[in-house]
């Protein structure tokens, strides 16, 4: 715990500074954080005796946040994007089938090696690069860069706070299992705690940081929003642990001290942040 307390010491405020400044910094950022979760995911795929692609997966875990930034930035490219992205997607599909039939025999299970360097691609690089899109939503919108920071921190907060409120809210009630074959230490009472936990937290960052700036939602709306979010980031948390449990792992890895790897920190935001980017645009309208 000592630890844990230790790293997010130092890990938030400096994310709070790369949320704030945006642009370039942020999509940095985003694309260390996506090139080392999908390395983790990688990895976890090598337990289980599948090898991935690795330099075509990390390169384009590295372009892609990068690209985005660019693409909102320019407005002929971000046009040229959004008409095209089906080929566009089409040509990198082909582009990996051909370097994966250059870099595998058949004897190296080629099809589980490009499906999971195409699920690393799309599942811890693609779905970060939603984080540029909250922050971008959150340029247009009134308050400023915290106005902007705080709407990209309210999805966030609103995880942290459900996980801990999950974690301790099964360790004193206990009870039935969550997902036993999955993750046998979640009980459904910390699920339901979580939920509570991301229901208060809602309110009170709403109070407390949004409506300061200017750009706080109602009641009804923050509370919507957080029911959402924690159901869906304790899937994601589900499902990350799923991985492991395949391959025998505890940890995606223990890049953080106290914390694993990447892939733990972020398992509940990967589902989370895209989710976040829908709510924004259906019930606030950004």
């Amino acid at each position: 715990m000592v630890r844990r307390i230790a790293f997010a010491a130092v890990a938030i405020p400096a994310a709070i500074g790369a949320v704030w400044l945006g642009g370039w910094v942020l999509a940095g950022l985003v694309a260390v954080v996506a090139v080392l979760g999908t390395r983790e995911l990688y990895a976890i795929a090598e337990h289980t005796g599948v090898r991935p692609l690795q330099t075509w997966g990390l390169a384009t875990c590295a372009l892609l946040p990068l690209a985005a930034e660019w693409a909102w930035r320019s407005p002929w490219l971000y046009g040229t994007v959004a008409a095209m992205w089906p080929g566009i997607l089409s040509v990198w599909v082909v582009a990996l089938l051909a370097w994966t039939l250059w870099r595998r025999t058949p004897t190296e299970r080629p099809l589980e090696a490009a499906a999971v360097t195409m699920l690393g691609a799309a599942y811890s690089g693609a779905l970060p690069v939603y984080l540029l899109h909250l922050r971008h939503l959150g340029a247009g919108a009134a308050g400023g860069p915290w106005g902007a920071t705080w709407l990209v921190f309210f999805p966030l907060v609103i995880t942290w706070i459900c996980d801990s409120a999950a974690m301790f809210g099964g360790q004193r009630i206990g009870g039935p299992k969550l997902a036993p074959t999955v993750s046998p230490g979640k009980t459904r009472s910390g699920a339901i705690s979580g939920v509570i936990g991301a229901l208060l937290a809602a309110l009170l960052f709403n109070r407390l940081a949004l409506q300061p700036t200017g750009v706080g939602m109602t009641t009804g709306q923050a509370l919507l929003i957080a029911a959402i979010l924690s159901v869906v980031g304790q899937v994601g948390d589900l499902a990350e642990s799923l991985f492991k449990r395949e391959a025998g792992l505890k940890d995606s890895s223990h890049l953080i001290p106290g914390h694993g790897g990447v892939l733990d920190r972020f398992d509940s935001l990967y589902f989370v942040i895209p989710t976040a980017a829908v709510l924004y645009h259906l019930v606030l309208g950004l």
